[in-house]
C-alpha cells in the first residue's frame, strides 16, 4: 500500500467509524481576552500516578479526529491518561468559544499544558497535521514557559513550512483536498459570524479557492498579521526546532501529498539529539496504514507511543494487559 494519495485516503477510509468510547470528562480552560478551550478529559484510576497524553487535532478536526481516537486508544491500553484538546472554536467547543483559531496560537497550548499539569504531574503533548506544528512551535517559542511535567512529544505530519505547504495543496494533483479544506473553512467561519457578528465581518468567506487567499482574507486578518505570508513566516514552527528542550518524536513521510519531504527535513536539530526526526518513503499524510495494533491501521500511534514509553518513569507501574 505504497503511495503518498492511497495511504492518505485509506487512513480516512480505514478509521472513519473509529468513535471515543471511554468516559470523558469535560474540562474548560480560560485565557485572556475572552478565549475559552474545551478539553474532554478521560482518567486511569489513581490519575496522579498515570501519565497524560495531551492530543492536539489538526486542521478541520476536533476531540472526536480519528487519528487522535486511534493513538489515544493506544495510550489507554498502556494506562495512560487521554486528553483531547480542541483548538479555539473547533467541534463541540464552539458553544463554549467561537473564535478563529490558526496554527500559531502557542500560547492556547501553553494555558492547556499548564491546566492538565495541575491535574497530573507527568504528560507529554502530540499533535496530527496542524495541530503537530502547534506542538513543536509552541516547545520552541515557549520553552520557558512549558511545565516542568512535559517530559516528550510527538509530531505526525507536521506542516514545518506553511507557505510550502500551501503552495503544495494548490498543486492540480491536490486540488480535491484543497477545495475540501477550503469549504469546510468558509463553513466554519459563516458559523462564527452568524454567532459573533460584532467580531466577524459578513461574506469575508466568499470566493475565495485557496487556502492561501483564504489565510490572507480570514487568518492574518483576524490573527493580528500583515498578510498570508506574515503568518506563515511567524508561524511555521521549523526555525523553531533547535530550541526544543525535551524528548520530541517528528514522524513524517516523503510522499505526504500536503507537506513536501523537504520541507520537513531540511531543518536543523537540536545538537543535544533530543528531537528524533523520522522520515518514511511513504504514508501520506497522517495516513500510516500498516499492520499494527492501533485502531484503524493507525501504525503511526503505535510508533508515537513506543516513542513516549521510552521516556516514561523508571519506576512507575504499567498495566500488564492491553
Amino acid at each position: 500500500m505504497r503511495g503518498g494519495h492511497l495511504q492518505t485516503l485509506l487512513g480516512y477510509w480505514a478509521r472513519r467509524h473509529l468513535r471515543w468510547t471511554l468516559p470523558a470528562e469535560d474540562l474548560v480552560v480560560d485565557l485572556d481576552g475572552g478565549v475559552r478551550l474545551l478539553l474532554r478529559a478521560s482518567w486511569q484510576q489513581a490519575r496522579e500516578a498515570r501519565p497524560t497524553l495531551v492530543l492536539v487535532h489538526g486542521l478541520g478536526g476536533d476531540d472526536r479526529s480519528t487519528y487522535s481516537v486511534a493513538t489515544g486508544s493506544v495510550a489507554w491500553g498502556l494506562g495512560w491518561n487521554v486528553v483531547r484538546m480542541n483548538m479555539r472554536g473547533a467541534g463541540e467547543s464552539e458553544a463554549v468559544c467561537a473564535r478563529l483559531y490558526h496554527a500559531g496560537v502557542d500560547t492556547d497550548l501553553v494555558a492547556v499544558l499548564e491546566a492538565v499539569a495541575t491535574r497530573t504531574p507527568r504528560l507529554a503533548p502530540v499533535g496530527f497535521s496542524l495541530g503537530a506544528n502547534l506542538v513543536l512551535l509552541t516547545l520552541g517559542r515557549q520553552a520557558a514557559r512549558i511545565p516542568a511535567g512535559v517530559f516528550a512529544a510527538g509530531a505526525v505530519s507536521p506542516p514545518l513550512d506553511l507557505s510550502a505547504c500551501a503552495d503544495a495543496l494548490g498543486r492540480p494533483g491536490n486540488h480535491l483536498y484543497e477545495r475540501h479544506y477550503v469549504r469546510d473553512l468558509q463553513r466554519a467561519y459563516g458559523r462564527r459570524q452568524a454567532l459573533l457578528p460584532e467580531l466577524y465581518a459578513t461574506g469575508r468567506e466568499r470566493g475565495l479557492r485557496t487556502i492561501r487567499e483564504y489565510d490572507d482574507a480570514i487568518t492574518a486578518h483576524y490573527g493580528g498579521f500583515r498578510d498570508a505570508a506574515d503568518y506563515y513566516a511567524r508561524s511555521s514552527a521549523g526555525p523553531q526546532l533547535v530550541r526544543i528542550d525535551r524528548p520530541t518524536l517528528i514522524l513524517a513521510a516523503h510522499d505526504d501529498p500536503m507537506i513536501p519531504g523537504e520541507s520537513v527535513a531540511r531543518w536543523p536539530l537540536p545538537s543535544s539529539g533530543l528531537v528524533q526526526r523520522e522520515m518514511l518513503p511513504t504514508g501520506g499524510h497522517v495516513g500510516f496504514v500498516a499492520p499494527t495494533s492501533a485502531p484503524g491501521r493507525f501504525w503511526a500511534a503505535e510508533r508515537v507511543m513506543e516513542f513516549l514509553e521510552g521516556f516514561r518513569t523508571a519506576g512507575e507501574e504499567r498495566p500488564r494487559t492491553r
